[in-house]
């Protein structure tokens, strides 16, 4: 079971279905799919490939301490790993402190940014066993 912690602070703990639980209740948040574009770059490249790059998006326009950007850094669409951030709230600093208490200002630990990956891993499986489920 993965759990996600992501402050000392407050006891705050949630596992994965837990947090994808959550977010589903948000019309916000539970609009976002995968598209078909989504799917076939996952057919190309790979679930292993598009984790790498959530690791890379995660630690260049997350992590930072300072976003000079904040709120903006995300795009809608593009990559599916964009889409996961956004259903799963983990696309800017401000929506990581709303959602899940992470305190702007410092730098995300390593351990922080594999559980935020592994999240939107978990996001972006579902909506892909799902997508092929219905087709």
């Amino acid at each position: 079971m993965l759990i996600l912690i992501f402050t000392e602070k407050r006891s705050f703990r949630l596992t994965v279905d837990e947090a994808l639980s959550r977010l589903q209740k948000s019309a916000f948040r539970a609009k976002f799919h995968l598209s078909d574009e989504d799917i076939n770059y996952i057919d190309k490249k790979g679930l292993d490939t598009v984790k790498s790059h959530a690791e890379d998006f995660i630690k260049k326009r997350l992590a930072p301490a300072v976003i000079p950007n904040d709120g903006k850094q995300t795009p809608m669409r593009g990559h599916p790993v964009f889409k996961a951030q956004h259903a799963c709230a983990c696309c800017c600093r401000g929506c990581l402190n709303k959602w899940y208490h992470v305190e702007k200002g410092r730098e995300l630990s390593y351990d922080e940014q594999r559980r935020i990956v592994n999240l939107l891993m978990a996001w972006i499986e579902r909506e892909y066993r799902s997508y092929k489920n219905n087709t």
